[in-house]
């Protein structure tokens, strides 16, 4: 009889453990990591009636309660967690209905240091990359399965770095996405749930642009009628310091130790592809990649920075002269003002991150009078490989040793005094395999160098 009643407990609390799990629909994870401040979030099934963080340091507990709306189909969470210390490494749990969620990885996070007029610039590294394809068969394309060895993001766990980028194509939505607010949200919901991406997201804040397949349909811009409703839901299932101006578009800047990230949109303002480039022979001002408010935004913030390194994230290749498909060239009007501007301003540090092509390398454009301008294309996660062809395929602009044609991320670090900082790109594989490498000294991003 002891024996029946011990195994019925036990059947009882296993039950108990997997409705508490059941509730948890993704996370948690914290991100927008500041010196003094942080958000933890979490998304909870519809049942959900409370929810709180605890969060600790040197034994101390402290609490913050959800006091927003819960109950919906769709409920992703952001709580913010404020007061914090510099340089100072936090414990966080998550409670759901009053009962501790219990994860099978490390919940914590580090504040930034206040090292300003202080010491140098500290040395760190962070991650990168673009195109994350989760296979769904019964609405992917007929066929073998577009998306690859999840693993990777068991790797990109277990590499130390300071946070991580998503440059574009987040998750892709499908047919059956993309035409309502629900299917957007499905899509979001259902990629980020996946138990490889867990323990990823948590260890280390996450920050992120968007390009066409998270933004809506394949190469969409500013006529996608739901433009609105995905920039809602990027901000739901997103931490970045802000999302625009005048809640349009979701361009911000992330700043880290003497590194600056320009993380632009390139979709939200972006004219179709193919309207005309040029009028009666000259750049056609009308079509716009980034859009008069953002470009304004761009310059004036890459006038104010003092970063050593200024990275501008963009989620298609900007400098390649030979990529066929999507890029900044094709608006001529915006590209030719941008690098004037870096030009004439002689804006010192300026790198190109980018995402979308399905493969990596690292292209070069020499200007007159002026530093080399540096395209850094990181690219897929899980998303099929597309490898360089045609002219492209010996781009004589392609750093030599740089292109990668497989499943790969990219580790970036700044190390260096001030005046030798080096940033260096490790292309690795799905193993942590080193694929291929670059490093660029400050030396080399300055006027007359």
């Amino acid at each position: 009889m002891k024996r029946l009643c011990f195994f019925l407990s036990f059947l009882l609390m296993l039950n108990t453990i997997f409705a508490q799990q059941q509730k948890l629909i993704s996370g948690p994870w914290a991100g927008n990591v500041q010196m003094r401040t942080a958000v933890v979030w979490v998304e909870v099934s519809k049942d959900v009636k409370k929810l709180s963080v605890k969060y600790f340091i040197n034994g101390k507990e402290n609490i913050v309660s959800y006091n927003g709306e819960l109950g919906k189909d769709f409920n992703p969470i952001k709580i913010e967690l404020n007061g914090l210390e510099i340089k100072t490494t936090y414990s966080y749990r998550i409670f759901i209905d009053d009962k501790e969620i219990k994860t099978n990885f490390p919940t914590t996070f580090t504040t930034q240091d206040l090292w300003q007029w202080r010491r140098p610039a500290p040395d760190f590294s962070f991650l990168a990359g673009s195109c994350a394809y989760v296979n769904e068969p019964k609405y992917d394309r007929p066929g073998k399965g577009y998306g690859g060895d999840s693993s990777i993001f068991e790797t990109m766990a277990n590499t130390a770095a300071a946070f991580h980028v998503w440059m574009g194509d987040n998750w892709y939505t499908r047919e059956v996405d993309f035409g309502s607010t629900w299917g957007l949200n499905y899509r979001a919901s259902h990629d980020r749930s996946q138990p490889w991406y867990q323990k990823f997201m948590a260890a280390m804040p996450q920050y992120a642009i968007w390009d066409d397949h998270d933004y809506g349909p394949n190469d969409a811009g500013k006529s996608y009628i739901l433009k609105d409703e995905s920039r809602k839901i990027f901000k739901n299932y997103m931490l970045n310091p802000s999302y625009g101006e005048e809640e349009k578009g979701i361009y911000t800047k992330v700043s880290y130790s003497d590194v600056d990230l320009f993380l632009t949109d390139g979709r939200y303002f972006r004219s179709e592809d193919e309207m005309p480039d040029s009028t009666n022979g000259k750049p056609d001002a009308s079509k716009h990649f980034f859009g008069p408010k953002q470009m304004e935004w761009l310059k004036n913030a890459l006038q104010f920075s003092d970063a050593s390194f200024k990275i501008i994230v963009v989620g298609s290749q900007v400098l390649n002269p030979l990529n066929p498909y999507e890029s900044m060239k094709n608006y001529s009007y915006e590209y030719n003002e941008l690098l004037n501007f870096i030009t004439t301003q002689k804006i010192k540090g300026v790198l190109f991150f980018t995402g979308d092509r399905h493969h990596s390398e690292v292209i070069k454009m020499q200007l007159p009078n002026f530093y080399p301008l540096y395209d850094i294309t990181i690219s897929p996660y899980t998303s099929g490989v597309s490898k360089p062809f045609g002219a492209e395929k010996n781009n004589p602009s392609r750093v030599a040793g740089t292109l990668v044609e497989a499943q790969n991320f990219g580790k970036i670090s700044v190390s260096g005094p001030k005046k030798d900082r080096v940033l260096k790109v490790d292309f690795l594989g799905i193993k942590g395999e080193l694929m291929g490498t670059w490093s660029v000294g400050i030396g080399e991003l300055m006027v007359g160098k």
